[in-house]
């Protein structure tokens, strides 16, 4: 008995790990951003990852284990994934994170717009009074959390809600294009592939635009530091790839559906740590696009399967095929494509 409940076990510790890490990074970059700027935090935080994760690839492809392609395979991904870290990373700069946690739910909008256009099967939502109405209650909740706010929508305050939002529609589509380019290709490679071009567009980005460069980091204590780097891999490196091994293990219902938690953990720890103020209009709203995000989840699990035509011609190695993460990522319709970083 405890051999077959072993793989579901497993599911959910790595479902844990997923809602820990995107729950948290936000609370995390909240308490950094008075010791260093954002281009300086995605600079350090996408470039410790890579440097854990390039090797992983590396000595794959060494070993003839995965295609050459996935170096411009992963440059549509990752440029979309670029523009929403630099906008996720300067938002938590002028809005609370139980706010910006809220914004990244727009990504459902946009994943699901750019699946229609890729996607031909997809298309078949469309005909789902279920996806209607879940999706009309993301853009009434997503309405509601900034307009039932205590904040007017003016100053910093508007910046935060434009980059909040502008972040959660770029994640949206950049989990399409992983969807459409990285086929085959288990999400641990292919989100190495990705995280090195990111690492490298947010470095120099740092070494740019930041006042210090990036150096500022050498002036954090021992907690904030270790706080930084807990956040890159946390948030950015085992989040993602937890999150696929929960879907090869629990399926996509469960798991997709669990995750949306993820912005009202966020919310209730940042009114404790940080005493960040949410009115209940703002509570109801996030309430709401919960409601329309597990609407969408049912609505995609029940839309007819047929086989998808648009896809890039590229090989696709056996070894990858075999991979039960990177089968998860390929069946799991567009609630599979959330991120957060």
């Amino acid at each position: 008995m405890s051999e077959e409940r072993s793989p579901e076990a497993r599911g959910v510790v790595y479902l844990v790990i997923t809602l820990l890490g995107w729950s948290s990074v936000l609370l995390f970059l909240r308490h950094l951003h008075p010791f260093i700027d954002a281009w300086t935090a995605n600079g350090w935080r996408y470039g410790m990852c890579s440097l854990v994760l390039l090797p992983i690839l590396l000595a794959k492809l060494a070993r003839g284990g995965l295609s050459r392609d996935i170096w411009w395979r992963a440059l549509a991904p990752a440029f979309f994934n670029s523009l929403g870290q630099t906008c996720f990373g300067f938002s938590i700069y002028y809005i609370e994170p139980g706010l910006a946690g809220f914004l990244l739910r727009v990504a459902l909008i946009t994943s699901t717009l750019g699946a229609f256009v890729l996607f031909a099967d997809e298309r078949a939502l469309l005909r789902s009074g279920v996806f209607w109405v879940g999706m009309g209650l993301i853009v009434a909740g997503s309405v509601g959390t900034v307009i039932l706010g205590i904040q007017p929508f003016a100053g910093d305050a508007a910046i935060g809600i434009v980059l909040g939002a502008s972040a959660g529609a770029f994640f949206g589509i950049y989990g399409v294009s992983v969807r459409y380019w990285m086929r085959g290709v288990p999400s641990t490679y292919s989100f190495a592939a990705i995280s090195s071009y990111t690492a490298l567009a947010m470095i120099g980005l740092m070494l740019w635009q930041s006042d210090s460069h990036g150096l500022e980091v050498l002036q954090l204590s021992p907690m904030n530091a270790t706080l930084l780097v807990v956040s890159a891999f946390l948030g950015i490196a085992l989040g993602h790839i937890a999150y696929y091994a929960s879907i090869a293990r629990l399926g996509v219902a469960i798991s997709g559906a669990v995750v949306q938690l993820a912005p009202f953990l966020g919310a209730a720890a940042s009114v404790v740590v940080f005493g960040e103020i949410l009115t209940v209009g703002q509570w109801g709203s996030g309430a709401v696009m919960l409601i329309g995000g597990v609407l969408l989840l049912r609505a995609e699990q029940r839309r007819p399967r047929i086989p998808e035509t648009v896809r890039p011609a590229f090989p696709v190695e056996l070894e990858d095929v075999g991979d039960p993460c990177s089968l998860a990522a390929e069946s799991s319709g567009l609630l599979s494509t959330e991120v957060s970083d």
